[in-house]
């Protein structure tokens, strides 16, 4: 019988998944001999025996995975025949050339689960239990490849049972690289706020006796700090509120398991899905109307129609969960406009004043990595923000990129993508660059995924803002090139690229603002855009801020400015404006200062939440206009006027989109009795119904193009779902990354791609 050999190389999300375990064993099932390894750029396999043994070997690597791991491709050279009789798992090769997908964070799996909780085991209640299927990965990771000596287990050496298990092939921890057990691994420890160790066997329980008393415990997760408290206790919640300074922005709520998830929200099967996924994002879902409600701010919305859940993702939140008996406020430890509390010393510190206890250990916190964010958009899961268990899975490309490229991003709800070969990278959610302590743990997250790609970018890529510090970050690299990408035009090519889309697309990207290629204020766009190039087919009617930025805070100013030019200044009373200052806000407008104007669709819903909300000022970005749209009712399927005006001549945009005549038929409406449930549900239909058909009729004039939906408002459910039955077929939107800001760098970095080659 014929033998010979296979030299096989897999790329993808393989190294710390289990992947060679996982080889290993179809090795010894099929009968070939040889070794598997980890290289700098995934995992490669030698392999030897019988032709027919070595077919069959291929077919089941193209075929399968372990749970955890994502096969980007599978390629194989022939080798001559050697003389082996064993397949062994081999150390890990280094290269200076790095492009291995560094693993995800994933959550506790069954079998872990069930060790954590048997009173038999070794591993009984131990906080720290993993397994090649689950626990920290990209987290506790310095670099690649992945291996134990290059995470933050290295300074815990395995006692003699981890290592048996870690040497054993048959075994499920064989090469998990954070392996650990009570007896060698990291230690749980309860710390009051002045740093002072508390006794007690059993610091969990210890925990949770202070959460039933009401207290608030920072504890420090996988990616880290959280701080919990009882969601059942209003007086719990709104201290950790006050505390916080997080006066009404929403707050996420753990639940032990599914069932429980169950009473509180009324599930879909895909949002079922996502709650036990290994990824275990906070799935915002519909607030259930029969079932007992957590206290009021907990979940986040004091209507209650939608509420943020999600389920424990570690052992140590499982058997925190179980020992306190009941649904737990779970919000990032930080401040507003600071980045999340990694470090023990930071966590005291910082939280000092806000925690009541804290529950940490002495395993460090490499990379800081938020909650990941999903809700389920016309039956598809949307990421609202990409983080813990996505991140830093690639996202793949066919046409290659020529050379290294950082796409430095966008200012609000930062991430950053370097591309690379046929990947772009997206780094971890870093928030609004608003402070000292996010830009730099902003500027240390891109030096970090350079350092796990193993590139050094000379190509960069920034938003035409010339006061985004990620534009400022981009501009002060000495010895790069770089390119500036209109915001909007990003948010249609995040789609694209995700979709595999080469254009030309209908391009439509709704959000609150971002900077034209005129130098105002652009958000409501309908773009005929390709990777090179956009043109610019309709916008929405400019309305000033006055203010400016005070403006996006204090949003009676822009439902003033709406309304007067709606009503051609002479608007009927309304009690938002009872204690404000028109007149100096109809002054500013009047002589044209500080009241830089804007088209951002998402201008429009603060002016109408607002208005008919009686909401004149928002405590966190966008939360107006996000209770605008929870209060829409949902059986209404009137809409109200609107007019499309062709543009003046010489004007670079086709059509301009006036929403002066839906304002007076909501303020009649309003003035009649109608409810702002009501109103809200016609404006979204409004809105939607003048989107549909201007892609329509853009369609008609340059072909059946697909249509694209990005930008944060098509964060918006009912918008979003609205737009697309409306138009009917091919529409694409964003899945796998964010459409809002947080997609943006996906966006910058194929653009420059496309730039660059026509350079």
């Amino acid at each position: 019988m014929a033998h010979g050999g296979l030299h096989i190389e897999v790329r993808g999300t393989v190294q710390g998944v289990g992947y060679r375990p996982w080889v290993y064993q179809l090795a010894q099932r099929i009968g070939v001999a040889g070794r598997v390894w980890n290289d700098s750029r995934g995992v490669s396999i030698d392999a030897y025996g019988t032709r027919e043994a070595l077919d069959g070997f291929l077919a089941q690597l193209q075929a399968g995975s372990p749970p955890a791991a994502s096969v980007r491709s599978v390629t194989c050279s022939e080798l001559s025949d050697a003389d082996l009789d064993a397949f062994t798992i081999a150390g890990s090769a280094t290269s200076s050339e790095r492009r291995v997908s560094i693993p995800a964070d994933l959550a506790t799996c069954d079998d872990c689960l069930r060790e954590l909780l048997d009173p038999d085991d070794r591993r009984y209640r131990y906080p720290f239990i993993n397994c090649t299927n689950c626990g920290p990965r990209y987290s506790i990771v310095y670099g690649s490849p992945y291996d134990r000596a290059k995470t933050s287990m290295a300074r815990f050496t395995m006692c003699d049972a981890c290592r048996r298990e870690y040497e054993s092939p048959s075994d499920r921890r064989f090469h998990a690289q954070p392996n650990a057990c009570p007896d060698c691994g990291p230690r749980l420890v309860a710390m009051t706020p002045q740093g002072n160790h508390v006794e007690t066997d059993d610091p969990i329980r210890f925990a949770a006796r202070a959460l039933r008393a009401g207290l608030i415990v920072a504890v420090k997760g996988l990616g880290g700090f959280h701080l919990a408290c009882d969601a059942t206790s209003p007086q719990a919640v709104q201290r950790l509120r006050e505390r916080k300074h997080r006066e009404t922005k929403p707050l996420a709520i753990m639940v032990p398991d599914l069932a429980e998830a169950e009473t509180l929200a009324e599930l879909n099967d895909e949002e079922r899905a996502l709650l036990v996924s290994i990824e275990r994002p906070i799935v915002l879902a519909k607030a259930s109307n029969s079932a007992p409600a957590p206290a009021p701010g907990a979940g986040g919305l004091s209507e209650a129609t939608l509420i943020g859940l999600f389920l424990p993702y570690t052992p140590l939140h499982h058997l925190l969960l179980r020992d306190a008996g009941m649904p737990l406020v779970m919000t990032s430890g930080n401040f507003s406009d600071e980045p999340m509390v990694t470090t023990n010393d930071d966590a005291l510190h910082q939280l000092g004043e806000v925690a009541d206890l804290f529950l940490m250990h002495d395993r460090d916190i490499v990379t800081r990595v938020d909650d990941s964010v999903v809700r389920v958009i016309a039956g598809a899961p949307t990421l609202i923000r990409r983080a813990r268990g996505y991140v830093p899975h690639a996202i793949e490309t066919r046409r290659e990129f020529a050379e290294p490229i950082l796409a430095c991003g966008a200012h609000l709800k930062n991430t950053f993508c370097i591309a690379s070969g046929t990947a772009a990278f997206l780094g971890p959610h870093i928030g609004d660059l608003e402070s000292v302590a996010t830009l730099h743990a902003y500027e240390s997250a891109i030096e970090r995924m350079k350092e796990f790609i193993g590139v050094s970018p000379k190509l960069l890529v920034h938003d035409l803002h010339p006061d985004y510090f990620s534009t400022r970050y981009a501009l002060a690299e000495s010895g790069v090139r770089t390119i500036g990408v209109q915001h909007h035009h990003a948010h249609v090519a995040s789609v694209m690229a995700e979709h595999g889309l080469d254009g030309p697309v209908i391009g439509i990207a709704y959000d609150g603002t971002g900077f034209g290629t005129d130098g105002t204020s652009w958000g409501g766009e309908i773009l005929i855009a390709r990777y090179a190039g956009f043109e610019r087919f309709a916008t929405f009617r400019a309305i000033p801020l006055a203010g400016g930025d005070l403006a996006i805070r204090q949003p009676w100013r822009i439902a003033l400015a709406l309304l007067d030019d709606a009503f051609d200044g002479e608007p009927p009373p309304f009690e938002i404006f009872a204690r404000k200052d028109v007149e100096t806000v109809r002054r500013m407008i009047a002589r044209n200062f500080n009241s830089m104007p804007a088209r951002g669709v998402g201008r429009y819903f603060d002016a109408f939440g607002a208005l008919f909300l009686n909401m004149p000022d928002a405590h966190y970005e966008g939360e107006v206009a996000f209770q605008w749209n929870l209060i829409a009712d949902p059986s209404c399927g009137a809409d109200f006027p609107v007019r499309v005006s062709e543009a003046q001549a010489g004007k670079p945009v086709l059509h301009e989109i006036d929403l002066r005549p839906t304002m007076r038929a909501a303020v009649d409406a309003y003035l009649h009795g109608v409810s702002p449930a009501t109103i809200s549900a016609r404006f979204h239909n409004t809105i939607a119904a003048v989107t549909a058909k201007l892609a329509l009729e853009a369609r008609a004039m340059h072909g059946e193009l697909p249509v694209v939906l990005s930008g944060g408002c098509f964060q918006n459910a009912r918008l979003a779902e609205s737009v697309i039955d409306a138009i009917g077929g091919n529409v694409f939107m964003n899945r796998g990354v964010p459409p809002g800001d947080g997609g943006i760098a996906l966006g910058q970095a194929f653009i420059a791609r496309e730039i660059a080659a026509c350079a």
